[in-house]
């Protein structure tokens, strides 16, 4: 029995992260699952032998220490526990549960880029690495391609060495097996159809704070084209996988980039499998000839950029030269005249920053490159990275906790910022450029066909930063908490006093919930789209009101009006059947309820009116002055809010349910 574990992390009070639903599957374990049943389907260790493999990611999953040691002691069962893909957040989690393994007598095994960085960078094994060599846990650094089945192999025969170490020779990716699909675990994730995929490995460029060049190389390495078009065509028949994240991490500098798009056009042509995907690209990317028109093609809906930085001085200190501040504003357009939402990485915390250069760069992000998304970081050490040896070497401060080295947290100290001032204009920072007027100038200047793709990705990420308080690319949907899965050191709270957090946590979360509701309800109210009567209304009320926002917040009865006067201008209405409907034009009598209807809302733009008048009312009750309520607007205001809401539900569904369920036509829908 092989379990195969992507361990998450603790949160502030000491409880594993974990979630109802997540949002990205793990590519760690696509990639070990794929190679375990490798080695299981060519039968190499015994055609007599049965096999279990299950898929365990922490952050939307429960580890269930007690049933995996009662199943190692079972007869005639061997248990091995992997650890995969651990991180350095991870990794107090990721020990925490290979010493509970070990004191449980299974064989654990541990690998990723905490452990693969440690060792790659410095001169010996670190602390906390060692303190898991001496409890009998086997460590693995770098790639397993190749070498898998001989793992194993040692595993099945009780003889697993203390340490393997693959970082001096990165593995060929050609012929090594691909990543597999399980249907079971991509049902625990928000989007069902997602899959992730990694075309090659490594990266050409020696940014400071990377780790990537120093486990995975800065000679690039790559699949074959052929076998992935076969893998997508299998996923996109056999588990309706429609939609990629392709993890590559400069997806760009793939050498088969061009034969990779052809390949995703031609399966779009000739067989009907529209997939669509997000790739991972540098500043350059632009430049290549042809690359932005075949990525849209071949079905691209979004790239991830890594500005990282609008400081020259930064970028030089980073080391990433690769980045040219005065490219940025052609870079995003060139993406953006091409149909592709540009998602930018931006870093917080480089030596020149201060508090006051932040809120300038980002106020200029927002103003002058207008991406769509931005993921904001605050600048961490890694272990493994250029940074992080430096600072070693320096005697500079370095937090103790490796649960903090997770790029929302200051793990070192900053030398123009303190750490308050650090944290501070980070949360600005998402604040900022996901408030309600940043949203609005994005979605009013995206195409109609990006509308809704965009609108859910800030939905993704204000649920994240709002609601969840934490990093969307590692936050899920509805957190969950088990009582005694608890960092060790912090006690097991009683019954009592978990219930009592936990309702806690629930009356927040449905608090955030409704204000995130009807902020996003505001940006559709105020971005979406209107048809040629609508149109013509909102031209004759800019005639008549100096002020666009005058005429935003008129009553609705004055919108009735001005909405009759256009539909009889554009002679979708009689004069004479402007004051009663006849029965024997059962259109026109539509246009007419529809006019007065109190619960039609396409003129609409914003509830501003309806935010004045439950404060005045709030006001009123929460005063005593009970008799200045006007009862009657009160109840038709809240008619009026809650088909107004109701009619946005509407809409949203409309486009949800088909990325969550549908797969195949979702991928129609993105591409």
């Amino acid at each position: 029995m092989i379990y195969l574990i992507k361990p998450s992390n603790y949160d502030e009070d000491g409880y594993v992260i974990r979630y109802w639903r997540g949002v990205l599957p793990s590519n760690t374990l696509a990639c070990l699952y794929g190679l375990t049943e490798d080695v299981r389907e060519r039968g190499v260790l015994g055609r007599a032998l049965q096999w279990r493999i299950e898929l365990i990611d922490e952050t939307v999953q429960r580890v269930d220490l007690r049933a995996i040691l009662r199943r190692s002691r079972m007869p005639n069962t061997q248990v091995l526990v992997c650890l995969v893909g651990v991180q350095s957040n991870q990794f107090a989690r990721a020990s925490d549960l290979a010493l509970a393994f070990r004191a449980g007598g299974a064989a654990v095994l541990i690998g990723g880029f905490h452990i693969s960085g440690s060792l790659a960078m410095l001169p010996q094994v670190p602390r906390e690495i060692q303190t898991l060599l001496d409890a009998g846990v086997t460590v693995v650094a770098g790639e397993i391609e190749g070498r898998w089945e001989f793992i194993l192999r040692d595993a099945l025969s009780k003889q697993l060495r203390p340490l393997y170490n693959f970082l001096p020779q990165p593995p060929a990716l050609q012929a090594a097996p691909m990543p597999r699909i399980s249907d079971h675990y991509l049902r625990r994730f928000m989007v069902r159809h997602f899959g992730t995929l990694d075309c090659g490995r490594g990266c050409p460029f020696s940014c400071s704070f990377c780790t990537v060049i120093n486990v995975q190389g800065r000679a690039m390495r790559f699949r074959d084209v052929g076998r992935l078009m076969e893998l997508v065509r299998e996923n996109y028949r056999r588990h309706r996988v429609a939609y990629y994240f392709f993890t590559d991490d400069n997806f760009c500098r793939n050498k088969h980039w061009e034969t990779i798009f052809d390949g995703l056009i031609r399966l779009r042509a000739e067989e009907g499998i529209r997939i669509a995907f997000m790739l991972q690209v540098d500043t350059q990317s632009y430049k290549l000839p042809h690359f932005i028109a075949k990525a849209k093609a071949a079905g691209c809906s979004q790239v991830f950029i890594g500005l990282e930085s609008l400081n020259p001085q930064n970028l030089e200190a980073a080391g990433k030269r690769q980045n040219r501040v005065a490219e940025f504003q052609q870079l995003i357009a060139a993406y953006r005249q091409g149909g592709i939402v540009t998602h930018v990485a931006y870093i917080i915390g480089f030596p020149f920053d201060t508090p006051a250069s932040v809120r300038q760069d980002v106020a200029c992000l927002q103003r002058d490159l207008g991406p769509e998304q931005a993921s904001f970081f605050m600048l961490t050490p890694l272990p493994g990275s250029q940074d992080h040896l430096a600072l070693l070497k320096a005697g500079a401060y370095l937090d103790p906790d490796l649960n903090r080295y997770d790029s929302f947290h200051a793990a070192t100290h900053h030398p123009r910022m303190t750490d308050e001032e650090w944290r501070g204009v980070y949360e600005e920072a998402w604040s900022s450029f996901y408030g309600l007027e940043n949203m609005k100038a994005i979605l009013r200047r995206v195409p109609a066909t990006n509308y809704w793709g965009v609108f859910m990705l800030f939905l993704w990420y204000k649920n994240a930063t709002m609601v969840e308080r934490g990093h969307p690319m590692v936050h899920g949907f509805l957190r969950l908490k088990g009582r005694l899965q608890r960092r060790p050191g912090w006690p097991v709270e009683t019954r009592w006093q978990y219930l009592a957090r936990r309702a806690g946590d629930v009356r927040r979360t449905l608090r955030g919930w409704t204000a995130m509701a009807l902020e996003m309800e505001e940006l559709w109210l105020q971005t979406r789209s209107r048809s040629p009567l609508e149109q013509r209304v909102v031209e004759t009320l800019q005639r008549r009101h100096a002020h666009v926002q005058q005429w935003r917040s008129l009553r609705l009865a004055d919108l009735q009006r001005a909405y009759a006067r256009a539909a009889i201008l554009l002679g979708k209405m009689n004069p004479r059947h402007a004051a009663w409907p006849r029965v024997a034009l059962p259109s026109r009598a539509w246009l007419w309820v529809k006019q007065r209807n109190p619960f039609s809302h396409s003129l609409t733009y914003s509830r501003r009116s309806f935010q004045q008048f439950w404060r005045d009312t709030w006001a009123y009750f929460r005063r005593g002055h009970w008799h200045r309520i006007d009862v009657t607007r009160l109840a038709v205001n809240l008619a009026q809010e809650c088909s107004l809401f109701a009619a946005f539900i509407a809409a949203f569904c409309r486009q949800l349910v088909p990325h969550l369920f549908g797969g195949l036509s979702a991928s129609r829908n993105l591409s």
